[in-house]
């Protein structure tokens, strides 16, 4: 098929998931369309299935704010046009669902019936679309969507219990590339570089925004290293960067804690760790903690949206109540204190994370695509 993909280019979790899915549809054999304004972070032209249409926004004095929708609308009924496009796939609601229904109206004034299936991915629903001066426009956006999909099944529920939806939601959970993880094991994990051989590496990965509450990230770190030699990596960029650093120089953790800023090598980051630490005040589904699990590490997280769902308590780490710091410590150190515990989590994490394969859900979203057409074409 051809398929447009619609996503915000950015580490965000859902940009992540959007740019893997049209990369494998690529692999398939289908051509992938990317449309956003700016080149996707891990995007990869490995096949000339791939393609990147830049959305422009021209900056005029009379806008202080610039319209994208409106740029975003446009260049959609372009390509679908020019490459007749069969199907646009767009992440996240605010704005995109909404651009879609516009450029959906625009085509079929020109005759041509553009299928659009929207993937709710958390913020868009939970912070952002609930709030008083979008909701109208993110209900409305979605329910004249031809298939909505949803990342969780909390992420469903919440999304039934903000919104008057009158579709029904397909829950398809995130994936990853569990082989490319296995290669990263599989290579020489240089750890000595960051840590000792006596110590253990502790991990976050985030935007670093109030939500992710980096400080309790810290906070816990504090805990464990108290009783257990360990090193912190932080991985990411955003607001919250400055408070994180003045709390560790005020925490005398300097010489233990390394902010690594963005990058696009979480799984050969992630084969030095030992315990990922999430302690966000919600996750529709958690990606990252997925990716650290298929990187062999055990996940300590809050039990807020759809961890619970990805992360199993006593299994392949531990889920506590938000910003309960003590409780989130106690159980990070009952996982390092014994070689052998902390092996047993790890090799949990990595079997569980399996489930979440490329291989099991990229057929479920080329389901979805049929179901629009009844046939692949």
């Amino acid at each position: 098929m051809k398929i447009g993909i619609v996503c915000y280019p950015t580490f965000g979790g859902s940009g992540v998931v959007a740019t893997e899915l049209g990369m494998a549809l690529a692999k398939k054999g289908h051509e992938v369309h990317f449309i956003t304004y700016n080149h996707p972070v891990r995007l990869d032209f490995i096949s000339h299935k791939l393609h990147f249409h830049q959305v422009v926004i021209e900056e005029y004095p009379l806008f202080q704010y610039q319209p994208y929708e409106l740029a975003l609308s446009s260049k959609m009924v372009d390509v679908v046009k020019k490459y007749e496009l069969e199907i646009l796939h767009v992440h996240y609601a605010i704005p995109h669902a909404y651009a879609a229904y516009m450029a959906k109206q625009m085509l079929k004034e020109k005759g041509i019936d553009i299928k659009v299936v929207t993937t709710l991915h958390g913020t868009d629903i939970t912070l952002v679309g609930s709030h008083p001066n979008y909701k109208t426009a993110v209900e409305f956006s979605i329910n004249n969507s031809d298939v909505v999909t949803a990342v969780s099944n909390n992420l469903k529920e919440t999304t039934n219990k903000l919104f008057s939806i009158k579709k029904d939601i397909s829950v398809i959970y995130n994936f990853i590339d569990t082989e490319k993880y296995d290669k990263a094991g599989e290579q020489e994990c240089k750890r000595i570089a960051l840590a000792k051989p006596n110590e253990k590496i502790l991990t976050h990965i985030s935007n670093f925004r109030p939500v992710k509450r980096v400080e309790d990230v810290i906070k816990i770190f504090y805990e464990v290293q108290r009783e257990i030699p360990s090193k912190l990596l932080l991985i990411g960029e955003g607001p919250e960067r400055i408070k994180a650093e003045a709390l560790t120089k005020a925490l005398r953790l300097k010489e233990k804690v390394f902010f690594l800023g963005n990058s696009t090598e979480i799984d050969k980051i992630l084969c030095y760790s030992d315990i990922f630490l999430l302690p966000s005040k919600t996750e529709s589904f958690g990606l990252v903690a997925l990716e650290a699990m298929a990187a062999k590490t055990a996940v300590i997280s809050s039990n807020t949206g759809g961890l619970p769902e990805v992360n199993i308590h006593g299994k392949t780490g531990y889920l506590s109540n938000l910003g309960d710091v003590e409780d989130m410590a106690k159980n990070a150190i009952s996982i390092l204190k014994d070689a052998k515990t902390l092996n047993a989590f790890k090799e949990n994490a990595k079997v569980h994370a399996k489930q979440f394969s490329l291989d099991n859900i990229l057929p479920v979203y080329e389901d979805i695509y049929a179901s629009c057409y009844k046939t692949i074409q």
